[in-house]
């Protein structure tokens, strides 16, 4: 079925199992990482309710992914993700690692659009040169975002004072 822009829909079922209405066919949870990978818009929805499950199917890809054995995520890193909820800050921390990633994926393009004339033996060439200049630009990048990220929380917590002191008449 060609691709016409369109939401694929795909149902869930009680017993687990996941049904591709654009092609009326049973698929996979491999199958719904493999539409993830090539951009193909869809939703998961439960059969019964119509509730939207996307979020649920793509954090149990990612649990599949990381369980694989090259996970992304340290366990320092995911305990850090777990103290954010419910924390005032946590709003600010789904923005902050979406726009981080976001800034990733268009250097990523970029560098990929740059490098379509070049050969395999080139680019692999141009890669281990790059490599070492790559890490130093993402960790500049990385550590301009943390020095902005404690800015703001500085700016936050200063705000947050002088409110708190008006509420109560302290200065």
């Amino acid at each position: 079925m060609p691709d016409d822009g369109q939401v694929r829909v795909i149902k869930k079922y009680p017993n687990r199992r996941l049904y591709d209405t654009a092609h009326s066919s049973y698929i996979t949870l491999a199958q719904v990482r493999e539409l993830v990978m090539a951009h193909t818009p869809f939703v998961v929805r439960d059969a019964k309710t119509g509730e939207d499950l996307t979020r649920s199917i793509l954090l149990q890809i990612i649990l599949d992914e990381e369980a694989g054995g090259a996970p992304m995520f340290t366990e320092a890193v995911l305990a850090s993700m777990i103290r954010f909820y419910g924390h005032a800050m946590q709003g600010f921390m789904g923005t902050y690692l979406e726009k981080n990633i976001q800034t990733f994926i268009e250097i990523q393009s970029r560098l990929a659009d740059q490098s379509k004339n070049l050969t395999p033996e080139t680019w692999s060439q141009f890669m281990r040169m790059q490599s070492p200049m790559m890490q130093g630009m993402m960790g500049n990048y990385l550590e301009q975002s943390k020095n902005m990220f404690l800015q703001m929380q500085e700016q936050m917590t200063k705000q947050a004072e002088q409110m708190l002191g008006a509420f109560t008449g302290k200065r």
